[in-house]
């Protein structure tokens, strides 16, 4: 081992160290009286009436996988508003592209009911 990693070895080391012994103590001082009623799931002071477990709809991951691809649409439109000017007609013609895929994609995901939610 070259001579130049030692003292990166050693602060890794110590790092470490210093990181286990402070869960160490803080595990010996914080206070530790378990009860059923600690033990219970909070949800802002709602019962829980069922599992966590359950099933979700396909339909919520579909909208949630369009709204992130309509999404997405928003920071590939961010570079080119910023350099709008230097990009010229050749800009606006990919944009134009970009948009017409886009705006074909929403009208395919409309017709097939996947924004409708209910």
């Amino acid at each position: 081992m070259p001579a130049e990693y030692i003292p990166v070895l050693i602060y890794v080391v110590l790092a470490a160290g210093f990181l286990v012994a402070l869960l160490f103590v803080a595990k010996l001082l914080r206070p530790h009286a378990p009860s059923t009623v600690k033990q219970e799931i909070y949800e802002c002071g709602i019962p829980v009436e069922s599992s966590a477990r359950s099933r979700y709809s396909v339909r919520f991951y579909l909208i949630a996988i369009l709204f992130v691809v309509f999404d997405v649409e928003t920071i590939f439109l961010f570079p080119w508003a910023v350099r709008y000017k230097q990009l010229g007609w050749f800009g606006v013609a990919e944009v134009a592209v970009f948009l017409a895929i886009l705006f074909v994609g929403y009208i395919w995901a409309y017709k097939k009911g996947a924004l409708r939610w209910h």
